[in-house]
C-alpha cells in the first residue's frame, strides 16, 4: 500500500510544487507526494495522508482543525498543530532562557485596547499604573515592540524613547505586544532547521527590503561562531519540537542572541530566499518528509513533541 505525502499551502508560488516534484522525482517505492485536497472533514475519520507539511494553518482556522483531526487518525503533521496552537513568541523566549541560549531582555505588555467583550472591570488583577519605569529600565531604549504571536515582520516597531513607545503602543489596538531590548549587531543570521537535525545558516540583513535580506556571497564568518549558532539552533528546535523552523540570531560582541525562533511556516519562496537556499530547503524538506512517511504508523500518534513537553509528561 502506498503512502501519500501532502502539502497544505496558501499564497506560495514556488516551494509547494518544487517540494512535490522533488519527492516524486526520487521514485521512492510506495511513496507519492501531492497537494492536499479536502472535500469534507468528518470527526476521527481521515488517514489519507501519512505526512502533511503545513504551510498555512496559522492563517486558516479551518485547516488547523482539519490537521488536528488528521493527526489523531495517524497523519504526521509537520509542524505539530497542537503545539503550534499553544505556542507563542514570549513563551519561546522564556523556554530559550531555560535552555541557556542568550536572549535580548524582553517583557510582555497588556493590549492598548480592551479585547472584545471585556471592560476595565475585566482587568482588576492588573496593578495601575504598571511598573513602567521598571520595564523601561530593564529594556532600555532604543527598543523593539512586536506582537507576542504572529510573524512576517508585521506590526514591528523600533522605538527611540518612552514618548515614542506611548504613541506607537496606542496604534496596536488589541494586539498583545512584547517590548524587547535592541541588539546592535555586527552580524545577523537566519537559520533553517529541518527534522531537528539538519541546519542551514544564512547570512541575513533584516534592515534591507524584504527581497534583499538574504545575503549572497557575504563576508567569511568565524567557524566557531557558526558552530555556536548551529548548537543554539538545535537546542531551540528540539526544545520546541518544530521539524520545520527558522531561527534568527543577532551577533553582538561575538555572542549570538536569539531574536526570533518560532517560525513554523518559514519563508521558502525562490524569489525571496535565492536559488542556493531554495535548493537546500526543497531537498532537505523532501528527505525529511520521505523519512517521516517511512516511519509513520497508521492509526497511531506520529507527531513530534519537543523536549519541553516530553520532559513535563515524564515527571511523576
Amino acid at each position: 500500500m502506498s503512502k501519500k505525502i501532502g502539502i497544505l499551502f496558501g499564497m506560495e508560488d514556488t516551494f509547494p510544487q518544487a517540494f512535490i516534484d522533488r519527492i516524486n522525482s526520487k521514485n521512492e517505492k510506495g511513496i507519492i507526494a501531492e497537494a492536499v485536497s479536502i472535500d469534507k472533514v468528518v470527526q476521527n475519520k481521515d488517514g489519507e495522508y501519512a505526512v502533511i507539511i503545513d504551510r498555512i494553518s496559522q492563517d486558516v482556522p479551518f485547516y488547523r482543525a482539519y490537521l488536528k483531526n488528521a493527526a489523531l487518525t495517524g497523519t504526521n503533521v509537520i509542524n505539530n498543530p497542537f503545539w503550534w496552537s499553544a505556542d507563542d513568541k514570549f513563551f519561546n523566549n522564556a523556554l530559550a532562557d531555560t535552555l541557556g541560549v542568550p536572549l535580548p531582555n524582553t517583557v510582555i505588555l497588556p493590549s492598548a485596547e480592551h479585547p472584545t467583550d471585556t471592560t476595565g472591570k475585566s482587568f482588576r488583577n492588573l496593578k495601575y499604573p504598571m511598573d513602567w519605569e521598571g520595564i523601561f529600565d530593564y529594556i532600555g531604549f532604543p527598543a523593539y515592540m512586536k506582537p507576542y504571536a504572529g510573524g512576517g515582520w508585521k506590526n514591528v516597531y523600533r522605538l527611540e524613547n518612552k514618548e515614542e513607545f506611548w504613541e506607537k503602543h496606542q496604534e496596536t489596538g488589541q494586539l498583545v505586544m512584547m517590548l524587547q531590548e535592541e541588539i546592535v549587531f555586527t552580524e545577523y543570521f537566519r537559520v533553517y532547521c529541518l527534522g531537528c537535525k539538519d541546519v542551514h545558516i544564512m547570512q541575513y540583513e533584516p534592515r534591507n527590503p524584504h527581497q534583499l535580506r538574504y545575503v549572497i556571497d557575504g563576508p567569511p564568518v568565524d567557524k566557531k561562531l557558526l558552530a555556536t549558532v548551529k548548537d543554539y539552533t538545535l537546542k531551540l528546535c528540539k526544545g520546541l519540537g518544530y521539524d520545520f523552523n527558522t531561527v534568527e540570531f543577532a551577533v553582538r560582541d561575538g555572542i549570538p542572541y536569539a531574536i526570533d525562533f518560532g517560525n513554523p511556516a518559514p519563508d521558502a519562496e525562490l524569489t525571496s530566499v535565492g536559488a542556493e537556499n531554495f535548493e537546500w530547503v526543497v531537498e532537505h524538506a523532501a528527505k525529511m518528509a520521505i523519512a517521516a512517511a517511512k516511519k509513520q504508523k497508521p492509526g497511531k500518534m506520529n507527531l513530534t513533541w519537543g523536549t519541553f513537553i516530553k520532559d513535563a509528561v515524564s515527571v511523576k
